[in-house]
């Protein structure tokens, strides 16, 4: 359907002081994100990101540059004078016309205000959708989400007309008997005509025991206007959650990754013990992969399909491409691995490692900023670290790079089809022909010719009789 123009305004001001933490409470963690990066990622299905208008407060240059990724706007509310206030300080921002062909066509001149949270990061795309087409759908002036708890202490009642219009939201705190019985309760997500709203929200009154101005005061006043108001009935309470305590938090990133877990053995990840996993929300898998119990999969991973990631390994915004095996106990983070490649068990690649396919990387190698081509194999006890490594190359137990020279990093460069003995050093800046060998126990300090055997270590001398004579001393 053509909905009006929709503007979003998020209310991340507050304290959060019943989180016990220094740090602002929408930036809090869960799924892989903060609080308030999941009320963006939703709003984002409504609005774009130049008409989400972000109202700081405590924290807000941390923040800020939290989210300026996200190219939403900001506003400040530098006083704590409520949600009503918090919204007032949005106004400027929200009735400035953007540069958008929507803000300047006639049908949309009045458009429409959806007023979220920042510490609600269980509430879906598809629930703010229904709340602005059933808004544009609507004559009234708001439209607001309501659920239904069987514990509705602490929230807001919503008082509810013969003809289901809402009359009055009240809070917990000032409910008569009767009020405190109702069990439908006011989530606190509006979605306004942004006309009655603007014309109307200076008569909040801050007549309370906090002397704030609440914006569920805005159900009567409009209601006093002769302005119909109406709710739209959430099922699921736990998609309106706010967090307020580490309990909470805790709450939903179990939700939060258990949507995840479900999301992907839907379409057609297998999932071995999904309680056991632990999967950030912009993870992706492809089909027929497998994942076995007690792995992580953080940040903006990408898993291609048929591969197979095994018990206790952690991945952390790296790409996988199809095929590859993962063994138990890995850490992977921001770096790549080819198709058909084999890794671990207990390896770990890092800082933008690059595995090439059907490369094996086998028990305890490290890979750091290294390249490793097609087919290479670094099997055990490895480390390789600002690396070029060719196709075909083996790498023998107990290789090193010496990259670092106390000052500096230097490179390795490995040519095509190279064997590299065990136990070998590579003493960087150093370049190693292609086809050539280097023999097991070597030091090399100066570059190997192609086809060349490299031999870096001190002749043997064998002393008959040494032992006895040490014996008899």
């Amino acid at each position: 359907m053509n909905s009006p123009r929709t503007q979003v305004v998020i209310l991340a001001a507050g304290l959060g002081t019943r989180m016990r933490s220094k740090r602002a409470k929408v930036l809090h963690r869960a799924g892989g994100m903060t609080l308030i990066e999941h009320v963006i990622a939703a709003a984002r299905q409504v609005a774009d990101a130049e008409s989400i208008v972000t109202v700081t407060g405590h924290q807000a240059d941390h923040v800020e540059k939290v989210l300026a990724h996200s190219g939403v706007r900001f506003v400040r509310q530098t006083e704590q004078k409520g949600t009503g206030h918090a919204l007032e300080c949005a106004r400027l921002a929200v009735t400035i016309p953007v540069t958008s062909p929507a803000a300047t066509s006639p049908e949309n001149a009045d458009g429409l205000v959806m007023v979220l949270y920042g510490d609600t990061p269980l509430l879906s795309a598809a629930t703010l959708l229904r709340l602005r087409d059933a808004q544009a759908r609507s004559d009234a002036a708001t439209t607001l989400i309501t659920t239904t708890l069987a514990d509705p202490s602490g929230y807001g009642r919503v008082i509810l007309s013969a003809d289901g219009d809402v009359r009055a939201i009240v809070e917990d705190k000032v409910c008569t008997a009767d009020q405190r019985a109702i069990r439908i309760i006011n989530s606190g997500i509006y979605c306004f005509r942004a006309g009655p709203l603007w014309e109307h929200l200076a008569e909040i009154e801050p007549d309370n025991s906090a002397h704030e101005y609440y914006l569920t005061d805005m159900a009567a006043i409009l209601s006093s206007h002769g302005h119909r108001v109406e709710s739209l009935h959430i099922d699921d309470p736990a998609e309106l959650l706010g967090i307020n305590t580490r309990i909470e938090l805790a709450d939903a990133d179990r939700i939060l990754r258990g949507r995840k877990a479900d999301e992907l053995m839907l379409s057609g990840v297998t999932i071995e013990r999904p309680e056991t996993v632990s999967i950030d929300t912009q993870v992706r898998a492809g089909g027929d992969t497998i994942i076995e119990p007690f792995v992580r999969l953080l940040g903006s991973t990408i898993i291609g399909e048929d591969c197979h990631i095994c018990a206790g390994s952690i991945l952390e915004n790296t790409v996988l491409g199809d095929r590859v095996v993962v063994k138990p106990y890995s850490m992977i983070a921001d770096s790549r691995v080819e198709t058909g490649a084999q890794i671990g068990p207990f390896a770990r690649l890092r800082m933008n490692a690059e595995i090439g396919e059907d490369a094996r990387i086998g028990n305890f190698v490290e890979v750091k900023k290294s390249r490793v081509g097609k087919s290479a194999k670094a099997q055990h006890l490895a480390y390789l670290g600002d690396a070029h490594i060719g196709d075909r190359v083996n790498i023998g137990a107990g290789t090193i790079t010496c990259n670092y020279d106390g000052e500096k990093k230097h490179e390795t460069s490995i040519g095509k089809g190279a064997f590299i003995g065990s136990n070998s050093t590579l003493v960087a800046p150093i370049e190693i022909g292609k086809d050539s060998y280097v023999g097991a126990g070597s030091v090399v300090t100066d570059a190997v010719p192609d086809g060349a055997l490299a031999i870096g270590r001190g002749r043997q001398v064998n002393k008959e009789g040494w032992t006895a004579k040490r014996k008899k001393k």
